[in-house]
């Protein structure tokens, strides 16, 4: 069975012949790997990943050259070391104080053909074999606030319903346009979703996800699936959005990312809506993958594969991109216990 059968026949809650499996990196922890093992490939394919991703839109501003720099989207960056590596974080938002600034302000080209040159490579390199993604998170609130500034749109949102329709309705195009792309391009699954929710809870109420987001990621989800009924479409929240994960089931979402467990329980998850919404993500990358034992590891991938992985609908994967201060013994010993205990007997 290929990676991009087990894949599928998984998302479609039946049981493969093992779980499927996909782990991300941040970038000092990619290199890491690929030196380590002499790969210049995607690694995580080297490692046992099931799927490819090339990412899109917003989401590809976090990592540029410069010690500060502007994204496509206006927004200014600056990088932050700590003691294992290195971030961005915003500095200035290009729509920030007047509302005027929204009529001048453009999207990205969405045409420009050299954006999608990464997504062609992975296609013509696995993609007979490997479950191809295409990924445009930070799909509207996130990139919304990036260019607004956070308290300022929470307060439009309430205060201003035009200017934040005008806003998110702009910065959906692009999401809408370059997903469709992809699905002409041969993507499997279309990577989507929003950090609407902190471990505690949800950051915006439901009834402001109901009014703003959810009637824009269900026409994003329905012209995704106007251009292919086959295409897959994954939700990306961290945090525990819990409240609204009915909301994404109504409106089409065949798969919930990040089952971040530190703020969610991903066996409640499981069992309310692991019949209708197929589940990517789960291993703790907060705690466990950095700091814990590669026993303490194995023993939570086995339990997560248990728990989950009954009657399929389960993609075994970290909550989030793994990160700088985790061991490489830890990464070897998640993808040797996925091989260990992720066969479905028969």
């Amino acid at each position: 069975m290929t990676s991009k059968e087990r894949v599928r026949i998984a998302l479609q809650h039946e049981e493969p012949d093992r779980i499927p499996v996909n782990v991300t990196f941040v970038p000092e922890i990619a290199k890491l790997l690929r030196d380590k093992y002499k790969v210049k490939g995607d690694i995580g394919v080297f490692l046992g990943n099931d799927a490819v991703c090339a990412p899109g839109g917003f989401e590809t501003s976090y990592y540029q050259d410069n010690d500060t720099y502007y994204c496509r989207y206006g927004v200014k960056w600056r990088k932050v070391s700590n003691q294992s590596s290195t971030y961005t974080e915003m500095i200035e938002h290009p729509l920030a104080g007047s509302k005027d600034k929204l009529i001048e302000w453009k999207i990205p080209d969405y045409e420009e053909p050299s954006q999608y040159d990464f997504l062609r490579e992975q296609i013509k390199n696995y993609g007979t074999e490997k479950w191809v993604v295409g990924t445009v998170t930070c799909t509207i609130f996130e990139t919304s606030w990036a260019l607004r500034g956070l308290d300022q749109l929470l307060f439009d949102m309430v205060e201003d319903e035009d200017y934040a329709n005008a806003l998110f309705d702009k910065v959906m195009e692009f999401p809408l346009q370059a997903g469709l792309k992809y699905i002409d391009l041969g993507v499997d699954m279309v990577w989507v979703g929003d950090d609407v929710a902190m471990q505690t809870g949800m950051m915006i109420s439901p009834a402001l996800f109901r009014k703003y987001l959810k009637p824009r990621f269900a026409k994003l989800i329905a012209e995704y699936k106007r251009r292919n009924r086959n295409v897959k479409v994954m939700y990306h929240s961290c945090g525990n959005a819990q409240q609204v994960l009915s909301d994404l089931i109504e409106i089409g979402v065949d798969v919930l990312h990040s089952l971040q467990p530190k703020a969610i329980d991903v066996d409640s998850v499981k069992r309310q809506f692991g019949d209708k919404l197929a589940l990517w993500g789960g291993m703790d990358i907060q705690q466990l993958m950095p700091f814990g034992t590669a026993n303490e590891i194995k023993n939570e991938v086995k339990r997560l594969i248990n728990v989950c992985g009954k009657k399929g609908g389960y993609v075994l994967a970290p909550a989030h991109h793994i990160q700088a201060d985790t061991p490489i013994e830890n990464i070897e010993a998640f993808y040797a216990a996925a091989s260990e205990y992720g066969i479905y007997a028969k």
